[in-house]
């Protein structure tokens, strides 16, 4: 380990040491925001992005890559008579699937399903919500594997996850399996949307929420990792409606962005594709019809504002696929030029509504609903008159 690494492991742990020590001696959850967040940026981070536009990779294995896309309906846990029946029921139309999309067309590099194709969408307590989860890895993964492995393809799929590491977190977690069957790479939602509802907020835990602690466990490189494979560099999110998300995605090297939704706008896959120039692909839910909500359209889009595929569907099971020439596309190409010098001054004196570390809390203490994850954003909120200090 170089001696660099080193001393800001140490003073990573360090950090820890006295953010517990304050929150025993002051015990507020404000100013423990506060307090960590000063100490964080006092650390010397790692070489993230390349000063000269270029970026990390391994070398292609073919110049052209094939990605499906699977949409299909999700079956929430709830519904079934136990929670086995229901992971068993969604693991074998994932299955089904997935070798329906193996088997048919061009051999598929990359299956995407949507953001929980196992535990479908769960409403509810926290103490229910965690019961509507899995572990990854896990049974479930493994038997992906084996799909991953008999099809020769990289499966990607999203899910509620809980994490010993992490009890009392309801995880969004997108998995990578490789064309080995192995878990290549577990990508954590970076953050929530919020103030999209005006009585709850969504409870799951994202990077954001827990940002230092996060870092501590995982290093700095894993808040936007990049995936580095043979059919080019892969990054998977859930983050809607955030360009500065996509941004450093595309900054640390991102080529193929696959994203993972329960209900999405078809704009911002194209508009994020096109601003970062890097392919990607939206694996939307497939909904029964209702004036209220519109699911599936699932997408593939290039940087160019083109659309690859989509499937013309809202409300049924679906695979597109589309070819990528990525030796192509790769040839030559720097990161994005962004004006970030020139817009500087205004970001450095930027602050967000709701501070990073707002979960990072004893367990027991988490918000058991929306509505308390509301009150708690209300609490701790720079905008609605209290506010932390600077």
């Amino acid at each position: 380990m170089h001696m660099k690494n080193i001393i800001i492991i140490a003073l990573i742990v360090t950090v820890s040491f006295l953010s517990g020590f304050y929150m025993n001696d002051n015990g507020s959850h404000e100013n423990r925001l506060k307090f960590i967040s000063e100490k964080s940026r006092s650390l010397t981070s790692p070489k993230l992005v390349n000063g000269d536009g270029s970026y990390p990779m391994r070398p292609l294995e073919k110049e052209r890559v094939v990605l499906k896309v699977i949409q299909s309906g999700v079956n929430k846990l709830s519904d079934f008579p136990s929670v086995e029946a229901g992971l068993e029921s969604n693991l074998q139309l994932m299955e089904r699937l997935a070798d329906k999309a193996c088997a048919t067309g061009k051999k598929p590099d990359f299956l995407l399903f949507h953001e929980f194709p196992l535990t479908g969408y769960s409403s509810g307590t926290r103490t229910e919500k965690l019961t509507f989860t899995v572990q990854i890895p896990g049974k479930e993964s493994t038997r992906l594997g084996k799909i991953a492995k008999a099809c020769d393809t990289y499966l990607i799929f999203g899910t509620y996850a809980t994490d010993p590491d992490w009890p009392n977190h309801i995880l969004s977690i997108n998995t990578v399996i490789n064309r080995d069957g192995k878990i290549v790479k577990k990508f954590w939602k970076s953050r929530n949307i919020k103030r999209l509802y005006p009585d709850r907020e969504i409870t799951t835990t994202t990077i954001e929420a827990v940002r230092d602690r996060y870092r501590e466990m995982y290093g700095i490189e894993e808040e936007f990792p990049v995936l580095q494979t043979e059919f080019g560099n892969l990054a998977v999110s859930t983050v809607q409606f955030d360009p500065f998300i996509f941004a450093a995605f595309a900054m640390r090297g991102t080529e193929i962005m696959l994203r993972t939704a329960t209900l999405y706008d078809e704009s911002d896959v194209i508009d994020m594709a096109y601003i970062n120039n890097f392919y990607s692909a939206m694996s939307n839910i497939a909904l029964p019809k209702n004036p209220k909500y519109e699911g599936g359209r699932s997408i593939i889009v290039g940087p160019k504002l083109e659309i690859l595929a989509q499937d013309p569907t809202t409300d049924k099971e679906g695979i597109i696929e589309a070819e990528i020439p990525i030796a192509e596309f790769r040839r030559n190409r720097k990161i994005p030029n962004y004006a970030l010098e020139l817009v500087e001054p205004v970001f450095s004196q930027y602050k967000q509504e709701i501070p990073i570390n707002h979960l990072d809390m004893p367990d027991d203490q988490l918000p058991a609903t929306g509505a308390a994850m509301k009150k708690l954003f209300d609490r701790i909120s720079r905008y609605m008159g209290k506010t932390l200090p600077e």
